[in-house]
């Protein structure tokens, strides 16, 4: 019994050694974990510094770029409202035809539907220039009706303020503008879409189906760096595409350059 229980404090004694350097061994790798998770916070801190860094160089190079090459502003018409008109030529006019007359204005038929639109015939949004713009609602009828008389008129077009050269060339300069955005920014589009697919002002055999798709993905483009910036979403509409543009670069837009 004696022999056994000296074995037993020999056996107890290695395993007390055993576990001392167990022990040793834990407290170094903690010491080498905090170490570890020191460097990592600094390592995180000075990442987040990096990217704040990067978010302002990418912020004053979009409002630069939109200051002096895109420039994209609103544009005041001048259409009156329906019940100012009345008040001055038409005293005769009941309150219920003005009020017809004012929701007509707020509406518009695009695509055998009626769309409602609230800067119908108010404001319109130009890029690069007061005389390039592009109608709120996303009606691109004016475009349409040009290439149906481009297909039916023989020689060159004389109008130089034609609608459909100024909507070709505000989505050919939007696309300039959202290709290079995506460049600055470092975010891949959904949609592939070149400069030459909106550019079509000398295009009279373009289908209405191909310009169309053109604006669907441009529109798609656009939203999607809204959206990659934060972008209030109730400030977007999927067919304002010079509105939201002008949103995703508005000097406002808190997260920009993200």
């Amino acid at each position: 019994d004696t022999e056994g229980l000296l074995r037993i404090k020999e056996e107890n004694q290695k395993h007390y050694r055993r576990a001392q350097r167990h022990q040793e061994k834990k407290e170094k790798i903690q010491r080498h974990n905090r170490k570890l998770g020191d460097l990592v916070e600094k390592k995180t801190y000075d990442l987040k510094t990096q990217y704040e860094h990067l978010a302002n160089l990418r912020r004053s190079h979009i409002l630069e770029l939109t200051s002096v090459i895109f420039p994209i502003e609103e544009v005041k018409t001048s259409m009156r409202d329906p019940a100012d008109v009345s008040s001055e030529s038409d005293n005769a006019m009941t309150s219920s035809t003005v009020s017809k007359l004012a929701e007509a204005r707020r509406t518009t038929y695009l695509s055998g539907r009626w769309v409602c639109d609230d800067h119908n015939g108010d404001t319109s949004i130009s890029i690069t220039g007061p005389w390039i713009i592009l109608p709120n609602n996303g009606d691109y009828s004016a475009y349409y009706n040009w290439v149906e008389e481009k297909k039916t008129t023989q020689g060159p077009d004389m109008e130089h303020n034609n609608p459909a050269h100024t909507i070709s060339a505000a989505l050919c300069y939007a696309t300039q503008l959202v290709n290079t955005l995506s460049l600055i920014l470092d975010v891949n589009l959904p949609k592939k879409l070149c400069n030459r697919q909106v550019n079509t002002a000398g295009e009279s055999n373009l289908s209405r189906h191909r310009f169309t798709r053109a604006v669907k993905k441009l529109n798609a483009n656009i939203l999607h760096l809204c959206f990659s910036q934060h972008v209030n979403l109730d400030l977007l509409h999927p067919l304002h595409t010079l509105r939201n543009l002008m949103y995703l670069v508005s000097p406002d837009t808190e997260n920009l350059g993200r």
